[in-house]
Formats: structure tokens, C-alpha cells, sequence
């Protein structure tokens, strides 16, 4: 093709040289010239596909947004080029959505609620997405993919976009990449997101810090519930729902609820101004459902009229910034030839005491410094 420059895609533009993820960041044993060269063979093919993919995202077209979620999982840097500037173009497009976080204790009934409560959301009129963040979903190969197939209504509803978790192994890792899929769904016209976590640990704080209201299922015999879940996931609650109310457990779960209200008193006043909210529900027999969904519309109200919300999405924005930040660094040194070398020795000098730990990481970070300078 001679006219190839005449046909001037625009993100191959010098102005938009900086916005390329940089495919010598994540590169693990690629140092051979084959690759090389078929990367850059590939790189005139992709750019045409990027409009591609971005035209059937915004057309709200599954099988193509699904290819790109699958793209942006990908740790090959060819393909996280491609994500990356796919990305860039539904930037525009995202961010007009609701975006949910599920959390609760194993057996608290977690699939059922979210494919009630789906249903009734897409029974109003929206358009869901339902990711989640497993971190364990790496050992256990896909605990998620069980719960995929228990939501059998909502995973063949037309209005609703199930989407296991990507099992990047790292938190950290699996969190990013869940926060990019968040821009593709909404512009693909996602404009309610649940982002699920499956157990209690580390990856509820960083649900949190891309959702915009923080949903904690719990049971109820309050007592030693209270006792399991940690404090902090309490404290980031906007809403406590205490599933299985139905049949013989009602008096129980109104007394649990009546515990947990006081538990919450005790904590301080939330930066949103919003006094969490304490609910039951059976998303098994559909009761309570739509008591949930008016206390998150509520909630989106007063945040939106006291500034809240968009404080909090700003805040949300740096703090990925600099996550992303520090993840390509520490893999950018990781990955390096030098240290990669001079790690083992160092840090068997460490342990058998000839240098001490802080030396040891001074020296392999003047390695880096100096290797970064060529």
C-alpha cells in the first residue's frame, strides 16, 4: 500500500505518541527479533482494528466488547497496546453509569441476589454488567465460572453482560484490569455496573475504590456474623442487606438488623454525609428487592446534590493513576535484564549476612538507574 500515509489514522499521530503504553514495559522474554519484528508487522493491522472494536462497543455489540475485555486481560504487550488505545477512544463514552459493589461472606447467597436484583434492573429499563474481582479465581481456576452458570436467568438476558474474573493472578492486577472493563461496558450503554468480590479480604478496599456505592449481604444470628466480617468492611458499607429473610428466619433477620444498625452507630459520620442504611431481603423468593434499588437511587441523589459524587470518582481517578504508576515501575524493574541477574546473588549475601538488607536495595536500585541511562 503506497497511499498507507494518506490514510492517516489519527492515533498514529505525533500528538497522541504519548498516550501509547510504552510495549517495552510488561516484556518477559521477548528479547528475541522474531517477535519483534512480527509486533511491529501486526501494528498496521491493529490500528485499523481499533476503530473496529470501538465502533461495535459503542454499537453495544457483545461479542466485540467481549474480545476487547479480553484484550485488555491480556499481558501480551501487543495486545495491551491495542487495549490501551481502545480504551482511550470509549473514554468519552464511559463513565454514566452506576457502578455497585457486592460483597458478603461465603454461602450469604451472593449469585442469587445479584441475578434477582439483575433482573429487576433490567426489568426497569437498564442495562447491567456484572464483573468481579477474585483474586483466588487464579488457584482455583475459575471459582466464578460456577456462579456464572447459577445466574441462568440473567446470564441469557439480553439486557445483562456477565463477566467472570480475569485471573490475573495479582490483585492489583486483576483490579486494573477490572476498572478498564468498566470504561467498555459503559460505553458500550452498560449503565448499571456490579462489581462483585467472592470472599472477605484484601479486594473489598480495592472495590471500593471504583465503585461509586458499596452493597455488604450478610445473614442473619447477627452475633457471629458481626464477629466474621472486619470492621473495616463495615465502615465502608453505604448499605448493610441481610438476605434469607424469608419463612421462619423473618424474626431473625429483623432482630440482625436491628444489631447491625446499632453497630453502625458507633461508627463515625461517613464523608458522604449518608447514614448507611441497614435492609432485609430473600433474593431467593424476590422479596425486598425493589426497597434495595429505591436506597441506592436515594443515596445517588443526595451524593449528587451535595457534590459528593463526583468528589469521590475524582478521587478514584488519581488513586488509579498512581496505582498504575507504581504497577509498571516495580515491573519495569522486575523485568529488567541486570536485576533479573544481580537479584539471586544479592539477596543470598543478604541472608547469609554479608550485606545488610537497605545496602543490598540501594545497590540494585543504582543498577537500575544506571541500566536506565543508556
Amino acid at each position: 500500500m503506497t497511499n498507507d500515509h494518506h490514510h492517516h489514522h489519527i492515533e498514529n499521530d505525533d500528538s497522541y505518541k504519548g498516550l501509547n503504553v510504552n510495549p517495552g514495559i510488561e516484556r518477559p522474554d521477548s528479547f528475541n527479533e522474531n517477535s519483534i519484528q512480527r509486533f511491529l508487522k501486526s501494528k498496521k493491522k491493529n490500528q485499523l482494528q481499533v476503530d473496529d472494536y470501538v465502533k461495535g462497543i459503542r454499537e453495544g455489540n457483545i461479542t466485540i466488547l467481549s474480545k476487547a475485555v479480553t484484550l485488555v486481560e491480556s499481558s501480551k504487550p501487543a495486545h495491551q497496546e491495542i487495549a490501551q488505545q481502545i480504551i482511550l477512544k470509549c473514554l468519552p463514552f464511559s463513565g454514566k453509569s452506576i457502578r455497585i459493589g457486592i460483597t458478603g461472606v461465603p454461602g450469604v447467597g451472593k449469585s442469587t441476589f445479584i441475578e434477582s436484583t439483575g433482573k429487576y434492573i433490567t426489568s426497569l429499563g437498564h442495562k447491567l454488567a456484572v464483573l468481579a474481582i477474585d483474586p483466588s479465581s487464579e488457584r482455583s481456576k475459575g471459582s466464578i465460572l460456577g456462579d456464572k452458570t447459577r445466574m441462568e436467568e440473567l446470564s441469557i438476558d439480553p439486557n445483562a453482560y456477565i463477566r467472570p474474573s480475569p485471573s490475573a493472578g495479582s490483585l492489583g492486577g486483576v483490579a486494573r484490569k477490572t476498572r478498564e472493563t468498566i470504561i467498555l461496558c459503559e460505553a458500550a450503554g452498560f449503565d448499571v455496573i456490579f462489581i462483585e468480590t467472592v470472599g472477605v479480604g484484601q479486594s473489598e478496599t480495592v472495590v471500593h475504590s471504583m465503585v461509586d456505592f458499596f452493597l455488604l449481604l450478610m445473614l442473619s444470628g447477627a452475633g457471629d456474623e458481626l464477629q466474621g466480617i472486619k470492621r473495616g468492611i463495615m465502615e465502608m458499607a453505604d448499605a448493610i442487606t441481610i438476605n434469607k429473610a424469608d419463612g421462619d428466619n423473618i424474626d431473625r433477620a429483623e432482630m440482625a438488623r436491628v444489631q447491625y444498625l446499632n453497630a453502625l452507630h458507633l461508627f463515625p459520620p461517613t464523608d458522604s454525609g449518608w447514614k448507611p442504611k441497614v435492609l432485609t431481603c430473600s433474593a431467593y423468593k424476590k422479596i425486598g428487592i425493589d426497597r434495595i434499588w429505591q436506597t441506592i437511587n436515594d443515596y445517588l441523589r443526595q451524593v449528587n446534590e451535595n457534590g459528593y459524587f463526583q468528589f469521590k470518582r475524582n478521587e478514584q481517578a488519581k488513586f488509579w493513576m498512581y496505582e498504575t504508576i507504581n504497577d509498571q515501575l516495580k515491573s519495569n524493574f522486575y523485568q529488567n535484564q541486570k536485576i533479573k541477574q544481580l537479584l539471586n546473588t544479592f539477596e543470598n549475601q543478604v541472608l547469609g549476612e554479608q550485606l545488610s538488607s537497605f545496602v543490598a536495595a540501594k545497590e540494585l536500585l543504582e543498577t537500575y538507574y544506571q541500566s536506565q541511562k543508556v
